[in-house]
């Protein structure tokens, strides 16, 4: 398996074009924009697409409910176009504080949404007359007016790519997806997550190598590891405290059957009794190292053979540095390293 390094941005970053241009000529293979409650993710990509000329654009992610599937479709295939066939539709489902709180839209059905949408915007991108009748969405909205249409674009694969933690979702990744978004994620524990995907591509009679694993980690060349792994797992402890409610985090649910429920019960609890301090020193440091790539160049070379030993195929890298100098010097030896595994990967097994 050969392992690929695509990186993550945000509009906000200073020199975001150039540090972006500068990985495609250094060998980074996608580019990923997230979308929360700050800037959306569709729209860099249009602006990234002018400025590069090969390398992968992806969505991490588009969130599901904030658009209707054939304004998403249409996005998608107009991107496809300017991209010259680069995008990469990455879709999920976010959670109900943001849906709710920021969107105004029920978190209801995450899903069945999902699965819906996925067969949407495939009929729309495949040029087929849209007439939908599923659990969430229906077009043409009934009673209404309209009539089913057909898209006036011309056909086109988009790739879609959905972001994953709960069972059922991962297992219509399986059945349905192109390629899995992951986070929170352990190489030790990769069954959690791989097991559920490989599930829903055998009921869909595929296997899990079709699935495209990328995995979402942050990179620091250290010396101080343990230093470096602290200040890593507490930046978890918003992750933990507030991002979801008492009832509903997926992230502490991803980690809870990876073995650390009762800490990241513990975070939160403490966080929501406004002891921010607490609940960033409660969080194992484990987390912070095992999530990441942490360390000098050969221990972060030993984790990466550990993820491509695993199976995962794309790591989305944080930018890696306080300047652009220093975050492309950091991502250069990171391909440096990655390349060093894949010639490993390449070489015949010793007789």
């Amino acid at each position: 398996m050969t392992l690929k390094i695509g990186i993550t941005v945000v509009p906000s970053m200073p020199s975001m074009t150039e540090y972006v241009v500068e990985a495609e000529r250094l060998g980074a293979a996608s580019v990923w924009v997230p979308e929360f409650w700050a800037y959306d993710a569709l729209t860099p990509l249009g602006f990234l697409a002018r400025a590069t000329s090969s390398i992968q654009l992806g969505t991490a992610i588009v969130q599901l409910g904030t658009r209707p599937p054939a304004m998403l479709a249409m996005s998608a295939m107009t991107l496809q176009q300017l991209s010259g066939g680069r995008f990469v539709l990455g879709i999920g489902t976010s959670g109900p504080q943001v849906m709710e709180g920021w969107h105004g839209v029920p978190f209801a059905k995450a899903v069945a949404r999902t699965r819906e949408t996925i067969e949407i915007v495939r009929m729309v991108t495949r040029g087929e007359r849209l007439a939908y009748n599923g659990t969430v969405i229906t077009i043409p909205l009934q009673g209404g007016e309209g009539k089913s249409l057909r898209s006036a674009a011309p056909p086109v694969e988009v790739p879609i790519f959905v972001a994953s933690l709960g069972p059922s979702n991962l297992r219509l990744t399986g059945q349905l997806a192109d390629g899995w978004i992951g986070n929170s994620f352990f190489c030790e524990s990769a069954s959690v997550f791989f097991d559920e995907i490989a599930a829903g591509a055998k009921s869909a009679i595929r296997n899990l190598q079709d699935i495209e694993l990328t995995v979402a980690v942050s990179c620091e060349f250290t010396d101080d590891i343990e230093g470096a792994g602290r200040r890593h797992a507490e930046g978890y402890a918003f992750t933990f405290g507030a991002m979801g409610s008492s009832t509903s985090n997926f992230y502490n649910q991803a980690f809870e059957r990876q073995g650390f429920g009762v800490a990241v019960a513990e975070v939160q609890k403490l966080w929501q009794a406004g002891d921010r301090d607490g609940a960033r020193h409660a969080i194992p440091i484990e987390i912070g190292l095992r999530t990441n790539l942490i360390g000098p160049p050969e221990e972060v070379l030993k984790r990466l053979r550990e993820y491509r030993d695993c199976g995962v195929g794309t790591l989305r890298v944080n930018p890696m540095g306080e300047e652009l100098d220093a975050q492309l010097e950091n991502l250069g030896l990171l391909l440096d390293l990655v390349r060093r595994v894949n010639a490993e990967s390449s070489q015949p097994p010793r007789s």
